[in-house]
């Protein structure tokens, strides 16, 4: 499993990614001139997932053996999975982990930064075998 994860498959998941990050952070201020800064946040997550989305289906992973409708419905659930490991391992790690280590150098930025580094490889795993599985994928 290692091995996927020096693939260019994962490669070009963490350029699509990241700039559907771009997307997402980038929309929040066009948003931010209509609506009230959470619902703006909202929303760029949103425009951000789409884009993620759509360029992933493009330039990551081969035709699967799901409907569009069905590819999105899981690429759905497998980011809800991540912003869930996102959250837990941010607060768990600024909250509870660095005050019991000591660690005190930006504790919420670097705990953070852990949390958002971990679901990409939980993500690549979980899009590649089940958002958008091909009829020879093992899962």
């Amino acid at each position: 499993m290692l091995a996927e994860f020096k693939s260019k498959q994962f490669i070009s998941f963490l350029f699509v990614g990241g700039f559907a990050a771009v997307v997402n952070f980038g929309s929040r201020f066009f948003y931010s001139e209509f609506l009230s800064y959470g619902n703006a946040v909202i929303l760029a997550y949103i425009t951000g997932m789409i884009t993620a989305f759509i360029l992933t289906k493009l330039f990551v992973f081969e035709k699967s053996i799901h409907s569009t409708k069905k590819e999105f419905y899981y690429f759905t659930l497998v980011n809800i999975v991540a912003v869930i490991q996102t959250y837990i391992i941010s607060v768990g790690f600024a909250k509870y982990l660095f005050p019991t280590m000591g660690f005190e150098l930006y504790p919420e930025v670097v705990a953070h930064a852990i949390g958002v580094i971990f679901p990409v490889f939980t993500s690549f795993i979980g899009h590649k075998y089940f958002s958008f599985r091909r009829v020879d994928e093992k899962s």
